[in-house]
């Protein structure tokens, strides 16, 4: 079958399911080339080659360059594109391979070639260090080169673009109550992501009935159709669930396929990242009152004035957050603006131009003179200052990258279009933790292509089977620095995070920066002792359980209060935890939608997880993971500072959003976030005096990156002696290196004799995108967060300790506090043993396995 024969295929394909055709790749590209040199099919080929070719660095994007470099320079004469249409289809593909191309025709003979470049390249950013080969034909008097470097002074690539208008006017298309990323972007079809308009077929399928017949029934209205609910964009850091909302809702880029910008999504809140990741995308998020809004209501909304109206009516206010989201939206994103703001900057220094007026400046927080929080001086120290004060506007240094997998296809997508080929940030990471134990087959296709991907630009790729992604990260930190992942959970034990969508994600990588306003935060410190039975988890759920007793959380959606949302968790009061241990408090800060978390230790603990780590680097190098030189460099960073180990403290006059103190001495039983909401807290007595709450247990799931060794060794004694378990009981642990130990321990015979099952390393049911729990069933699990239809169609899912879980598992109900107290007795007098961690520079002679 010859091309044509074969395209039209795949398009027929991809119509019954309702999108388009996937780019050309770079083979498809070559045949559409040769169609165009020989004069076939010209104008529906020439089609292609514009439109369906994806930009940046691109297999396809070399392909489509190097051939209109070779028109544009005139070696190659095609009737149908003369050489200065080679010129401007070069300048719709952002950067990259098309850059040079675009800079040699700037002193081409022919006037027409040489006016095409002046005007494409203006309006190119991703040109990174091509702009150097721009001023130096500039010094040798080039007027092209000149002019370019005076239309990017003038921002010229910013201007020629249309202003936010006055008055928008919007159909609503409302998702009453909370949407989450699992709304938008279901687990289920993580497999999906990358390929946006298949994706975004399955958005709100779990949620409502014929969500897309009802999008595009509002589009017959004549306006476009705005996403508003009363709660949205919780939960994960899913790029995905905005592409998917843009995909409906918003608008074509130009030169770009199967990608959208724009929309408008109205919340009464609406998730920080999620709200972050709406910035990057072009969209316009607006916190406002949408209780008066409803599914069908035409809206005018008046940006500037910050006002939306309905029948005449004045329906709600709202302030624009930030200040510069007019200019973001108009540059088509965040990054694209901090890209051309840069640009701009740059190309005013060689010209001996002053500041431009151009762009708006972010409001900038008065010095209020008051001492600095831990974060507030992590954030400082990343910006080369002394503290950050909350609202300002900065660009820290990013020492940690995180990717994963089922956002990692999409990462690599936008690195393409950032037209990078190598990585400013000091370290990243890619995992396979999400996809390796029950792998479709475009799953194994990204295990084998990736890992060169992210490893060719100096990035360190895990291997399938490794674990999960956070259980390795959080190993390769520095103290006292500051980083962020694809993934919510992404919240260091030590330095701190700040998780984003992919598209951040990537600028972080390929820059070694990200933009942040600074949020404000929020104190929780613990006082008092331990009381026996009580673990970590049960702190964990203590702080939403405090905050609601406070009366600053609320689990009800409509008019929700969260004091928590959007800002910094800053725990203190514990600290001789080690390293592992208070990953369990930071994680769980992605529960409370906080944009980022800090926990305050001791010296000690960090020194012991650095010396430990430094062991695992280098048994990595030895084990042949690449690139090599940027695990030898942290090793480095790791030795430098336990050579001089000192950590930085809050000063004791900073200010908080509110400070919230718990008594250890008062938790007496175990706290559990309930079905099916993590902010909805209660203890065993109170679950059990509720009769609206399920207590049968069918279904246990130990696993996730919540959990450390210490919870399968506590598990392993609950079981053992007590036969199989009356319920399903599934164990996994989060990395290969806790496997292997835990199965030298004897461990794994205990668990097979209790009849789990247990799961490769890695994040088993907690994304619910692999294996899933019985539909409606009532499940206890350890894992990160419990949204509906998360685990499973229907499931009723309680949140907890590995303590608690074994006891669930052997009952099959939860617990009263006596029978969980009698039950756990079993790990008394052993606890030195059990929750020991793993120190791999005491493992003599330790290799990676």
């Amino acid at each position: 079958m010859g091309f044509r024969e074969a395209y039209k295929k795949h398009v027929e394909e991809r119509a019954a399911l309702g999108v388009p055709p996937l780019p050309l790749t770079a083979e498809q590209t070559v045949e559409v080339i040769e169609f165009i040199k020989t004069g076939e099919y010209v104008e529906e080929m020439l089609d292609l080659l514009e439109n369906r070719v994806s930009p940046g660095v691109d297999d396809a994007a070399y392909v489509k360059a190097a051939f209109l470099n070779e028109v544009a320079s005139e070696e190659h004469h095609v009737a149908a594109i003369p050489a200065e249409k080679a010129v401007q289809m070069l300048g719709t593909m952002l950067g990259g391979y098309n850059v040079k191309p675009m800079i040699d025709a700037l002193t081409s003979k022919n006037v027409k070639v040489v006016a095409a470049a002046i005007e494409a390249l203006s309006k190119t950013l991703l040109v990174y260090d091509a702009f150097n080969d721009v001023e130096e034909l500039h010094k040798k008097g080039v007027t092209a080169a000149s002019e370019v470097l005076t239309s990017w002074a003038n921002a010229d690539w910013f201007t020629h673009k249309p202003k936010l208008a006055e008055k928008i006017t919007v159909t609503v298309f409302k998702v009453p109550g909370e949407t989450n990323t699992d709304d938008l972007s279901p687990a289920s079809e993580a497999f999906t992501r990358s390929d946006i308009p298949l994706h975004a077929n399955s958005m709100l399928a779990a949620k409502m009935q014929d969500p897309i017949g009802t999008i595009n029934k509002l589009k017959e209205l004549g306006h476009p159709v705005a996403y508003v609910g009363d709660v949205v964009g919780t939960g994960s850091s899913r790029k995905s669930g905005i592409n998917s909302v843009q995909w409906h809702m918003g608008e074509d880029i130009p030169g770009v396929p199967n990608k959208r910008t724009g929309g408008v999504i109205l919340g009464s809140t609406i998730a920080p990242i999620f709200f972050a990741t709406a910035e990057d995308s072009g969209a316009l998020p607006l916190e406002l009152d949408v209780s008066k809004m409803e599914m069908g209501d035409v809206i005018d909304i008046y940006p500037y004035k910050g006002e939306a109206y309905k029948n005449g009516e004045c329906i709600a206010t709202f302030k624009l957050n930030p200040n510069t989201i007019t200019d973001e939206v108009r540059a088509g994103g965040r990054i694209p603006l901090i890209i051309g703001r840069g640009l701009t900057t740059k190309a005013r220094s060689v010209l001996g131009m002053g500041s431009a007026d151009i762009f708006l400046t972010a409001d900038q927080p008065a010095d209020t003179g008051k001492g600095y929080t831990l974060a507030q001086k992590m954030v400082g120290k990343a910006c080369g200052i002394d503290g950050v004060r909350p609202g300002m506007y900065c660009e820290p240094q990013m020492s940690t990258v995180g990717s994963q997998d089922t956002t990692g296809p999409m990462t690599r997508d936008e690195i393409k279009e950032l037209a990078a080929l190598g990585f400013n940030a000091d370290f990243v990471l890619q995992s396979f933790c999400h996809t390796a134990a029950y792998p479709k087959p475009s799953d194994v296709k990204m295990h084998h292509t990736l890992p060169d991907f992210i490893a060719n630009r100096s990035g360190v790729a895990l291997r399938p089977g490794d674990g999960v992604i956070h259980s390795w990260l959080n190993r390769m930190v520095l103290p006292d620095t500051v980083g962020t992942g694809a993934d919510s959970h992404t919240r260091f034990p030590i330095g701190i995070s700040f998780p984003g969508g992919s598209g951040i994600v990537a600028f972080a990588a390929v820059t070694g920066s990200m933009p942040l306003t600074m949020p404000e935060s929020v104190l929780v410190r613990f006082k008092g002792e331990m009381q026996p039975g009580i673990t970590l988890r049960d702190l964990v759920n203590a702080i939403p359980h405090q905050a609601i007793k406070e009366g600053l959380l609320t689990v009800e959606k409509k008019g929700k209060k969260n004091i928590f949302a959007g800002r910094i968790l800053e725990i203190e009061g514990l600290p001789e935890l080690k390293a592992e241990q208070a990953f369990e408090l930071s994680d769980a800060s992605a529960e409370r939608s906080a944009a980022a978390c800090t926990v305050r230790l001791n010296k000690e603990p960090v020194i012991e997880y650095l010396k430990s780590n430094i062991t695992l680097l280098n048994s990595m190098i030895d084990a042949g993971y690449e690139d090599h030189r940027t695990l030898a460099r942290r090793i480095v960073k790791m030795e430098e500072w336990l050579e001089k180990p000192e950590l930085m403290e809050p000063d004791t006059d900073a200010e908080y959003a509110a400070v919230i103190e718990i008594d250890l001495n008062e938790i007496t039983e175990p706290i559990l976030a309930c079905p099916n909401d993590p902010d909805d807290v209660a203890t065993l007595s109170e679950i059990l005096a509720d009769p609206k709450r399920p207590h049968n247990i069918d279904e246990v799931f130990v696993g996730s990156c919540m959990t450390n060794i210490g919870h399968y060794r506590a598990l392993g004694e609950v079981l053992k002696g007590e036969g199989a378990v009356p319920t399903r009981l599934w164990v996994c642990p989060p990395t290969k290196m806790d496997e292997k130990q835990l199965s030298d321990e004897g461990y794994y015979a205990l668990f097979g004799a209790a009849g789990a099952r247990t799961e490769v390393p890695g994040c088993s049911l907690c994304m619910g995108n692999q294996a899933r729990v019985a539909d409606n069933a009532t499940v206890f699990s350890t894992s990160t967060r419990n949204f509906d239809n998360r685990l499973g169609k229907g499931a009723q899912v309680y949140l907890g300790s590995a303590e608690l879980a074994a006891v669930c598992s052997l009952l099959g109900k939860i617990p009263t506090k006596e029978e969980y107290l009698t039950l756990t007795k079993k790990i008394e007098g052993k606890e030195d043993d059990i929750y020991k961690y793993l120190n791999f520079n005491l493992i003599k002679d330790y290799k990676l396995n």
